[in-house]
């Protein structure tokens, strides 16, 4: 058998292993390339499995020859590759970003460890995308978020403890929620295999249980999404976190709890048993729309600009979800596209932030006064991440919106055309405020030995930012691979 053959075991065996050998290194330097070679392998592993699935179809690979439902199996379908592209890819671009940032805002004393962490973290994501096994992916939930906890507190200010602890408590009751649904589940049939479960919950559809294991589920997978109301943890572990560590959240975390949801509702639930039987398109819809304009309205009110575009990861989560409320291919395509669309555009606006950090002391409005001639690369960077965000033509956000809207007139709901474009119009407002900032107000005095960041934390920057125009104007990856994976997962398919 060919080596090629073990890639669905490599995508996550490589990083586990080179976790504690940071550790055993105990040195920054030695840490940073295994953690960087770790990444860099996992995103190649990614790549190979997204080609390989789609011109082989599913793979499934049975860890230690147990075949399933009996042992523990790694499946790979369109979606799984989707995510792992997405996970891994983020993860090798900001890992070289990371190395400088670091130097100033995380202790000398634990730079070794924050590789660790950070290498945990990715096994757990790439773990919860790959797994066929329901037990498994709560397993990886925890290796991830407990890591997450330990990278936001890793922040010099005293607030990113705080947040970690904010963050650990919600996202603990949300995994106490998501593994009581999960034994509910086994309870009812007797299986852990996603796939089987799916075959086998048929004959007790409708049961108490399942509908309570449904109900469990569905909110301690929003606790971890940060749908609104549920999002109390992300503005400030967002806003304290480590500069990296707040880029690769915003791109990545959230969108493979998005996936966790969606991997529950269509390939065990069924889709008629969520969206035919139970009024969930008219929960999710106004849950949607609640932090589409909530969130974007507090995100105006902020004065600081790590805050701001972490409200704006709410509203933007609310578009993700608007898309699934539709149950349809066209909007389940809107919903796969923004999970890429949004993590690129976010990851390279933190990633630029944790820029104007480093050179200006602080991203409050009041300090980044005039950041346009300070900064001219950076600020442009944040203004076509920010022309994103609102949706214009020409950027990856007017495609994620172009399909929102798409799915709108297909079930004849104009009243919501107007309700995305108008949302779109308080996306304007918040990224106007930091044009207006850094472009129409003179800069501080204090600033005035302020550069441009350097090319170590702008190269990789600009691959995002890079990417976040090529995705609307080459939909090839985006849009063709969302719409395979939203047709095989409607049709029933995993």
């Amino acid at each position: 058998m060919s080596w090629t053959a073990h890639l669905p075991a490599l995508q996550v065996i490589v990083p586990l292993l080179a976790a504690p050998l940071t550790v055993l290194l105990r040195r920054r330097e030695p840490a940073f390339v295994v953690a960087l070679a770790a990444s860099w392998f996992a995103f190649g592993v990614a790549l190979a499995l997204w080609w390989q699935v789609g011109h082989g179809g599913t793979i499934s690979y049975a860890i230690g020859n147990w075949p399933p439902p009996w042992g523990i199996e790694y499946r790979v379908d369109r979606l799984a590759s989707f995510m792992l592209v997405l996970v891994a890819g983020i993860s090798a671009v900001v890992l070289p970003y990371s190395r400088r940032t670091i130097e100033t805002e995380v202790p000398p004393s634990q730079h070794y460890l924050f590789y660790t962490m950070w290498l945990l973290c990715l096994t757990g994501l790439l773990g919860i995308a790959i797994t066929g096994d329901a037990f498994n992916i709560f397993v990886f939930l925890e290796i991830s978020s407990l890591s997450t906890y330990v990278l936001i507190a890793l922040g010099r200010d005293r607030r990113a403890l705080l947040a970690s602890y904010q963050y650990l408590i919600m996202g603990t009751i949300g995994a106490t929620f998501i593994v009581i649904g999960i034994g509910l589940l086994y309870l009812m049939t007797g299986t852990l295999n996603i796939a089987d479960m799916g075959r086998r919950i048929a004959t007790v559809q409708g049961t108490r249980p399942v509908l309570a294991a449904l109900a469990f589920l569905t909110v301690g997978i929003s606790l971890k999404l940060a749908l609104f109301p549920l999002h109390q943890w992300l503005p400030n572990a967002y806003a304290y976190a480590p500069s990296a560590v707040a880029a690769f959240l915003a791109a990545t975390a959230t969108k493979v709890a998005v996936y966790v949801l969606l991997r529950f509702y269509f390939s065990v639930f069924g889709e008629s048993a969520v969206f035919a039987r139970l009024p969930m398109e008219a929960a999710m819809l106004l849950l949607a729309l609640a932090g589409m304009f909530a969130a974007s309205t507090i995100a105006i009110l902020q004065t600081d600009l790590k805050r701001l575009f972490a409200y704006s990861s709410v509203a933007q989560i609310g578009y993700i979800v608007l898309g699934l409320s539709f149950d349809s291919t066209t909007g389940l395509t809107a919903t796969l596209v923004h999970l890429v669309n949004h993590g690129v555009t976010k990851g390279a606006i933190f990633m630029l932030l944790g820029g104007v950090a480093l050179a200006m002391g602080g991203t409050s409005l009041a300090r980044v006064q005039g950041l346009g001639k300070r900064m001219p690369l950076t600020s442009l960077g944040i203004v076509l991440c920010g022309l994103s965000l609102i949706g214009v033509p020409g950027t990856a956000g007017f495609v994620s919106k172009w399909f929102l809207i798409l799915a709108a007139l297909e079930k004849g709901q104009w009243w919501l055309v107007f309700l995305i474009v108008g949302s779109s119009l308080l996306a304007l407002a918040y990224v106007w405020r930091f044009v207006e900032t850094a472009y129409f107000r003179e800069p501080r005095a204090d600033t005035a030995d302020a550069r441009e960041a350097p090319l170590s934390l702008l190269l990789p920057a600009a691959v995002l930012v890079a990417a976040t125009l090529w995705f609307g104007l080459d939909t090839s990856f985006t849009v063709g691979t969302a719409q395979q994976a939203a047709a095989a997962l409607l049709g029933g398919g995993r």
